[in-house]
């Protein structure tokens, strides 16, 4: 069984111990690894935790993830690449940060927006509108959104924080889970939770602003969090997970 890991950016001391029984061979190449709740009860993680794990091991290699099967050891000898440093935030980190940052701004933008700033993000969601099926198009007017957002306070230093915070999902990792789930339809739902905040801010209701923020970046996290549906667990897990096998 796994040991529990300590508070060091938790994703990656997952990882190194998954990545650890690979290399050792407990783990067999083409062997299917527990189910993601499984996963996260045998480390005492969470299951984002989890997830961003198994993504970085197969942005390096080590596993395939099957959509509609699951997680599987992978029999190719990986090739690393050119990846975040070790203490770069996950992409769940980065959307709770976000929360902390983004609800606030669109509180207090709720209370100062003028005409004008409602034009601009009339303009944004008209653009967005048109490039649902264009994903980098669409990646780069949500975060164009944002920004748009944080403006309406006109403070730089916060607009620069919110377009850098955006800045970090342009990852291998965040790519990768990302990759799974955003399509058409995500990213029109993506728009109209923007439409919803666009709209408590022309109204001027910073209590309805918080809310429609915080439900946009809820849905996100929701939207990265389905299951990779995995079949469901076998009845033995191969024994190198029955062993302690940390770093």
């Amino acid at each position: 069984m796994f040991s529990a890991v300590e508070s060091r950016r938790l994703y990656r001391q997952v990882a190194d111990q998954m990545r650890s029984l690979i290399e050792r061979g407990e783990l067999v190449p083409g062997s299917r690894l527990p189910a993601e709740r499984e996963l996260a009860q045998m480390l005492g993680v969470s299951r984002p935790t989890v997830r961003e794990a198994l993504i970085v091991l197969e942005v390096e290699g080590f596993v395939d993830i099957r959509m509609g099967s699951g997680i599987y050891v992978n029999a190719r000898k990986p090739v690393l690449a050119d990846l975040p440093p070790e203490d770069f935030e996950g992409p769940f980190e980065l959307l709770r940060a976000r929360a902390v940052v983004e609800c606030a701004v669109a509180e207090e933008a709720a209370r100062l927006a003028r005409p004008e700033h409602i034009l601009v993000l009339d303009d944004n969601l008209a653009q967005m509108a048109a490039s649902l099926n264009d994903r980098h198009r669409a990646l780069a007017l949500d975060r164009d959104f944002h920004v748009i957002v944080s403006g309406i306070i006109a403070n730089a230093t916060l607009t620069r924080f919110v377009g850098s915070i955006h800045d970090m999902r342009m990852t291998p990792y965040f790519e990768k889970l990302a990759s799974y789930f955003e399509n058409t339809e995500t990213w029109r739902a993506a728009m109209e939770e923007h439409c919803a905040i666009r709209n408590a801010i022309a109204a001027g209701d910073p209590a309805a602003a918080r809310a429609a923020m915080r439900a946009h970046l809820d849905q996100s996290q929701f939207r990265l969090s389905e299951s990779f549906e995995e079949k469901p667990a076998d009845s033995t897990i191969p024994a190198a997970w029955s062993r302690g096998g940390g770093n």
